[in-house]
């Protein structure tokens, strides 16, 4: 079956299987900055946006968002561009193996698109689905906590 999607603003179709998972239709297709490690949606580290909204998925399947929006890292900010949460994150030092910090960036984006100020509550709930083994999610609190400074001070 052929399924639809814009990805990262840019309008695709795919041919696909009507079971197969979000994840691999969109690592098949060279989207490797998803990363897949669960296949149960408890690690976070396969998180995109779909119309704004975070989902792990590696729970989604591909047919059931036919038609939609769905962003991937690459979708905020580049290496050559990073978006404000990118930089702070690596600023911070909220940055160390990497893994975990695509899906947690999205997650962060997702929230800072519905609420600019977020408190430290609202920041661990936002990212609470992303799991690090690495940096001890302080450094990535910060991070969003600095990134939220810079977007009110407008810019870098």
């Amino acid at each position: 079956m052929k399924v639809q999607y814009v990805i990262n603003g840019k309008k695709t179709e795919f041919d696909i299987s009507p079971g197969d998972l979000l994840l691999d239709v969109l690592r098949d297709h060279g989207y490797y900055e998803v990363k897949g490690n669960c296949y149960g949606g408890s690690c976070g580290a396969c998180t995109v946006l779909i119309d704004d909204i975070p989902y792990a998925s590696c729970t989604v399947l591909a047919a059931g968002v036919d038609g939609k929006s769905i962003t991937t890292i690459k979708g905020i900010g580049t290496l050559q561009d990073p978006h404000l949460l990118q930089k702070a994150f690596v600023r911070s030092g909220a940055v160390q193996c990497g893994y975990c910090t695509p899906g947690t960036i999205l997650s962060a984006y997702a929230l800072l698109k519905k609420n600019p100020d977020p408190t430290d509550d609202d920041i661990k709930k936002a990212i609470d689905g992303n799991l690090c083994r690495c940096t001890g999610y302080i450094h990535q609190i910060e991070g969003v906590k600095m990134a939220v400074k810079m977007l009110r001070e407008g810019g870098e």
